[in-house]
Parts: C-alpha cells; structure tokens; sequence
C-alpha cells in the first residue's frame, strides 16, 4: 500500500521525532572521540545507585565500565560489587580531571538539581552523556545542554525510555493516518507521588551517616542540616527524609511527580502531536490538594493549553497526578480500560520478582508482591509490549483473575474517534477495544528502535542522533517545566519562549533559571 498524502505531510513534520536517516546509519562521525562501532565504549556514571545502577546494567553487556561517582557509599554498594575494577568517586568533578582520559559517555542519574553541572562539566570535555529525566530542573539548563551537546559535537539521550517504544510510534502512526481525526484534547496520568510531598515541617537535625557525603549531595543547592526523619532504616522505597529517594518532593532537588513520570507518560502525545514545536498559550495548575512551602502538593491537576500547529488543531492536555485510580476522561465508553491494562495473576505466591505482564507496568503491592503474568515483555524498544487482539481476549475472559496496575497511561480524544496507550507507550488501542478486532496498524512511517541504551551507544559511535537527543529531549522538557512553575503559582502562567519569560508573574519568572551555590555553578553556552 503506498503512503497517502497525509503520509508526506507528516513526514515533513518529523525533524525532533526521530533522527532524519532513522536509527544506526553511520551519518555522522564528528565527535572528536568517534569509536568504531566494533569498539567498546568506557562508561563512567554520576550516581551509581538506584537508576544509575539500572542504567549501568543497559550498557554493561556490551561496553565497559570504568568510573563510578556516589555520594553514598550504602547506596552505590550493590554496583560497586558489580563492577569491581571500576574506580571510585564521590565527587564528579574529581572523577572527570583524574580519570577523563579513559571515559567516552557518562551516565547522570543523581537527583535533579545536580544534572545540569554534572552533564555540563562532562561535555565540556568532550564525553558523551545519557542524562536521567525529566533532563534538568529547569527551563534555562534544558536549553543550556541543548546548546553545549551541538557546540561539543558529543552524542546526548534523556532516560525517558517509552521514546523507543514501539506503542509510541503505533500512536503517532495512527494519528498521522487521520484514524481518530482531529485531537483537540489529551488526558494523562500518574500514580506517583509515592514518596512523600505536601508536609509542612522539616524534622529536626541529625548526624550525617558515615556513608553520606552530605556537602557533596547538595551540590549547587543551599546549605541546609541533614536530617533522615528520624529514620534509623529506610522506608520501602529505600527512602529517608531528603535521600537517597525523597528528593523528588522538594523544591530545591526535584520536580515532584510531573518531573518524574511526565517524560514518559507525555512521550507519546509530545511525538505524535507535534508539542514542542507548538507554542504553549498557557499553562495552569487547576487542582492541587496537600500544598507546602517547601514540597510540591500530594496530588494536582495542570491544564495545557497550546496553539494549533500545522493542520493540528489547538490542544488541551489535561495532568493528573497522585491518583489511586485512572480518571473518568470524558467520551470513553463505560467499562473500557484505560492507560496500562491489567494483566493475568500468577499462581505464584508472594516473593517472586514483581510482575510486568500484559498491562501492568509493576504490582501494586510493590516490593515482594506476586507475580502477574502476560504475553508481553518489558523491554524499551520495538516491538516491546504491543496490542494483540487474541492475547487481549484472555484478559477478558469469564472468570480471568486480574491484577489491575497502578493508573498510569494517556488518552486521545479525536473528532472521530478515542486512543490509549500506556505509561512507555504500551498496549496502544483503539478505544472502544472492539475497534481493534480487525484494525491493520497503519505501515510503518518512523523508524523502529532496538533499545533506548543501544541508540545513544550506536550515536556515541558515529551513528545517527539518539531518539531522545537533546535537540527531542530540551523542548519537551521545557513546556513540561510550565508545569512544575504551575504548580508554585496561582492562575494561569504565560511564556514567551523567544525571550524565555514568564511574562505575567515576575515570581515565576524568577524560577526559570537555578540559583547557584558558590563552586557549584558551569560556563554558560550561548545558546
């Protein structure tokens, strides 16, 4: 079947969608420490715990170790014993001037407030980075990496995984076929927080353990007394009061639960409707419950309100976060599920690894909780968990024993029709699911991906940009950004891009750029 119209249109539009001669052509090779794709990079990582341990694992089957950074040494210890021969850091900037020579691409997973300066001093010398989500805290920095990553001629991907997901292409496929016509609004959800925001009381001060280098975990942020909350262990996501967890709730380290699951959850809208070459009129946090000085709120609701572009209409996309249970989106019919499906229970008891399965991006029971079972995997790339109109009919069998997951996921309301896709881009379907019995996928328009690791190690090696490259990655950040000052402010927030300014609140406007503490700061690039 030959490409309609509508085909060539959006193909013209694809420029920050996926690289222009698709994923893993040899097109360019300008970075000055260009390797044979035969060749092993050396990977160093700034924060060798949590993520960046998991990020580590994506590298490590095929390239090397060499160079680990963490402020905790209890935290780090599980990837210190992975990786033995590694050298050992707790300051970044020590890392990078002793042992720069040996170290290609640098993996940032610390919280958010350092991944500026540390991607910053790292492509300043001339190493590739893979940059945790949402990429920066704020709005100034996202555009700051975007410039340095051109300027250094380095290779450079966001950790927002589901931009490698096949579902994500299916949905903006799907679109671009004219299938659910014209979206005017999206719909889009987490579950998270789950770890603490809203409180209103810092505990008292506690000694710093003897594994934490407390000064060097704040970095650029203002000086403050550790305190753990009276915690002598930590809580069940592996949590204190600050860290190495909870910095996600505050302020001055992260970006509450729209930083955290927005790059993912957002992903697909941001690629198949076109949202960061759209200019955002508006941007404004319509419910908020659980508010605090000093943490972003327990739950909220932010409305999006952006131009119409192209043949695009003008959109409103709707963020709930802090939900126990997906949203009523207005037109889905009763009964359908929406966002990540539930998935089959397994008649394994607790302690198995936590399920993935068909729908179900982790149990709600987290840690320990039985399994579920599916026909899906849970790898970030294509073909990756897909809809199948025979595996989906177990789920809706009589008698079927259903694990629902965590409400995560997004939905597309068009003037001919309805679609969800889950929290990667899992799963995604025509709503109401019958639509899907005999639907055929339209032919594949954007290229497929074989890993989110493996397209910035294939760049780092002299192929294409990554498909969340910062040229993809800065100006999605930056109207997801609006909405972490939304939720700091009363009323709607206007932006003017060009400028970068927040043109009705000067307090706001304030928040666009970080604070730097005396040490911490980098050489700003024109951007």
């Amino acid at each position: 079947m030959g490409l309609s119209r509508r085909y060539f249109f959006y193909g013209s539009l694809l420029a920050g969608a996926v690289p222009s001669a698709g994923f893993g052509s040899a097109a360019s090779l300008r970075m000055a420490g260009y390797k044979s794709p035969n060749e092993k990079l050396n990977f160093a990582a700034i924060g060798a715990g949590g993520q960046g341990a998991s990020n580590l694992g994506a590298a490590a089957p095929t390239e090397n170790v060499v160079a680990l950074c963490d402020v905790d040494d209890r935290r780090a210890a599980p990837t210190y014993e992975r990786y033995p021969k590694a050298a050992r850091y707790k300051d970044f900037r020590q890392m990078l001037d002793k042992d720069g020579k040996n170290i290609d691409a640098v993996i940032v997973a610390t919280p958010d407030h350092m991944h500026g300066m540390a991607a910053m001093w790292s492509m300043e010398r001339g190493k590739s980075v893979y940059v945790q989500k949402p990429l920066v805290r704020t709005i100034w920095e996202a555009r700051q990496l975007r410039a340095a990553a051109a300027k250094y001629g380095v290779a450079s991907q966001m950790g927002n995984q589901g931009y490698s997901n096949e579902g994500t292409r299916q949905c903006a496929e799907i679109i671009w076929n004219g299938d659910i016509g014209s979206v005017t609004e999206v719909h889009a959800w987490s579950d998270r927080p789950l770890w603490a925001q809203g409180l209103t009381e810092i505990p008292k001060e506690e000694p710093v353990p003897s594994t934490l280098d407390w000064d060097l975990w704040l970095g650029n942020a203002d000086k403050r007394p550790y305190t753990g909350g009276g915690r002598t262990e930590p809580d069940r996501w592996g949590g204190f009061f600050y860290q190495p967890f909870n910095w996600r709730g505050f302020y001055d380290f992260g970006t509450g639960a729209l930083g955290d699951m927005a790059c993912h959850i957002l992903g697909a809208p941001n690629m198949a409707l076109h949202l960061s070459k759209r200019k955002v009129v508006g941007v404004e946090c319509i419910k908020k419950e659980g508010v605090s000085p000093f943490m972003f709120p327990k739950e909220s609701v932010i409305r999006f309100d952006f131009a119409a572009y192209q043949d695009m209409p003008a959109l409103k996309v709707f963020w709930y976060d802090g939900l126990k249970k997906s949203p009523t989106v207005p037109g889905v019919p009763a009964g359908e599920w929406v966002g990540d499906p539930p998935s089959l229970m397994s008649a394994a008891g607790p302690g198995g690894p936590r399920g993935r399965g068909q729908g179900g991006r982790r149990g709600p029971g987290g840690p320990g909780a039985a399994p579920a079972t599916g026909p899906f995997d849970y790898e970030f790339n294509s073909p990756g968990r897909v809809f199948n109109w025979e595996q989906f009919q177990t789920l809706r069998a009589p008698g079927a024993e259903l694990r629902f997951p965590t409400p995560d996921g997004s939905v597309f309301l068009g003037d001919k029709g309805i679609l969800t896709t889950g929290t990667y881009g899992e799963v995604t379907r025509l709503l109401p699911v019958e639509k899907m019995k005999d639907y055929k996928m339209p032919p594949p328009l954007l290229t497929r991906s074989p890993g989110h690791m493996r397209d910035f190690i294939r760049a780092c090696k002299g192929g294409d940009p990554a498909c969340s490259n910062f040229d993809v990655a800065a100006p999605f950040v930056e109207w997801m950004l609006l909405g972490v000052l939304a939720l700091r402010h009363e009323g709607k927030l206007e932006y003017d891009p060009d400028k970068m300014r927040i043109t009705n609140n000067a307090e706001a406007n304030k928040l666009l750029k970080p604070m730097f503490r005396k040490g911490w700061d980098f050489h700003p690039v024109k951007a």
